[in-house]
């Protein structure tokens, strides 16, 4: 179906540098399309339509699965006009069907860069630099002037919670969309902010230690401690503390030692070996 300076047809062969090596500067929007699909003629040239209209802040490859069949296995292809979006090398969302111009310009906006992300870039190596205020005051104006760029909203925040400014992040979130805030990583940050709340205003780490070797009971000293621990990234350390206040008073704080452990499960992003193990560890304490 043609070529132009935003868009190309991708063989399994080009594939590796048109798409996973290029989804490094910009999104990639990968349309698996087929000449029989009456649907894929309609929503193909409206994505050339926008690749052009968005001037290179994204890249269409299109693939045609007659001819490269095995493309359209690994990517789980199942029907067509599938379309996945693929960015540093790894897909980060997609959507099945024509899709009108406004839902399909949606999906985009979530992925390309735009003129606040740079200025949020920017506020970012301020506060590197050890220029914090400047940095947060310069992030938070990016935000407020893109306020649907929700990706701009979300470095503010963890910027804010890295800053210690718990309250200004916890009213940063809640300014997200309900859909926004679903999304694992405002969960996890959302988890940090609340063992951010326990740990504000607890006694230090000694005495809290102190506390539970005179009464190893003491739920709210171990739950307390174990929001230091996470504070500190020493996530182990923090979850031994929250399966034993499972242990020893699974109602105390209405559960809040099993509830402690998913959201440091949602702040280590739900996976990895530690997740995995301690996961094992909450199922053998219920069960």
């Amino acid at each position: 179906m043609g070529e132009s300076a935003h868009s190309v047809d991708v063989t399994r062969e080009t594939f590796p540098a048109q798409v996973i090596e290029a989804s490094e500067a910009v999104p990639v929007v990968v349309d698996f399309w087929a000449p029989w699909c009456g649907p894929c003629q309609t929503l193909m040239p409206l994505l050339s339509q926008l690749a052009e209209a968005y001037a290179g802040a994204f890249r269409l490859a299109k693939v045609n699965i007659d001819e490269q069949p095995e493309l359209a296995t690994q990517f789980g292809v199942r029907s067509v006009p599938t379309v996945k979006v693929v960015r540093r090398g790894e897909v980060v969302d997609e959507f099945l069907g024509a899709l009108p111009e406004s839902q399909i310009r949606a999906v985009l906006d979530r992925h390309v860069e735009r003129a606040s992300d740079q200025h949020a870039a920017a506020a970012l190596a301020q506060i590197e630099r050890g220029e914090v205020e400047a940095g947060l005051a310069a992030l938070a104006a990016a935000a407020d002037e893109d306020p649907d760029n929700h990706r701009v909203r979300l470095a503010l925040a963890e910027a804010q919670t890295q800053a210690g400014r718990y309250e200004a992040a916890a009213a940063t979130l809640k300014a997200l969309p309900v859909d926004v805030a679903a999304e694992p990583a405002v969960a996890g940050l959302q988890a940090r902010l609340d063992f951010a709340s326990a740990a504000q205003g607890a006694p230090s780490i000694e005495a809290l230690e102190a506390a539970i070797e005179a009464n190893p009971d003491d739920c709210e000293a171990r739950y307390r401690l174990s929001a230091h621990r996470v504070l500190r990234g020493e996530y182990e350390a923090a979850m031994d503390q929250l399966l034993e206040v499972m242990r020893r008073d699974r109602a105390w704080g209405e559960d809040a030692g099993r509830k402690g452990l998913l959201k440091v499960f949602e702040l280590l992003g739900g996976q990895g070996e530690l997740v995995q193990r301690y996961r094992s560890r909450l199922s053998a304490a219920l069960y």
